[in-house]
């Protein structure tokens, strides 16, 4: 059961790391609210490898979003910082996917990409530890 919760779990990462890079792929064509909805995508792929070493997991992103928030965030495990960049990502994500006339400028999105590598580096660092303590 571990090993399968790790694999579950680095699959995760890695889908997290190609979804990022088709970001930067969407930013370099110009194609900012595409870039923008792949960056939180990116984000949601590396927190769900988090939780996946909790058997957790939820149909809907504010139920993964909550659970990092209560069992990561507020635990001290990873700092405050990243429930601030997940609210944006989400809530620009949101809007750039539904809104209509809402125009995502290349510093939005170039931000956005910013934000996905780092929480995306963050997580990572989380998840050596985790999968080397596991094993």
């Amino acid at each position: 059961m571990e090993s399968s919760m790790i694999q579950l779990s680095q699959y995760r990462l890695a889908r997290a790391r190609e979804v990022y890079h088709d970001s930067e792929t969407l930013l370099n064509q110009k194609s900012y609210a595409s870039s923008v909805n792949r960056s939180y995508y990116a984000i949601f792929h590396a927190l769900r490898a988090v939780t996946a070493l909790d058997g957790f997991d939820s149909s809907k992103h504010s139920g993964v979003i909550s659970y990092m928030n209560r069992e990561y965030v507020k635990t001290g495990i990873f700092d405050k910082r990243l429930s601030k960049i997940l609210d944006t990502a989400f809530r620009l994500r949101e809007k750039a996917d539904y809104d209509d006339f809402f125009v995502v400028s290349s510093d939005a999105a170039k931000e956005q990409l910013e934000k996905a590598a780092e929480v995306i580096g963050m997580v990572e660092a989380y998840l050596q530890q985790r999968w080397s303590e596991i094993l």
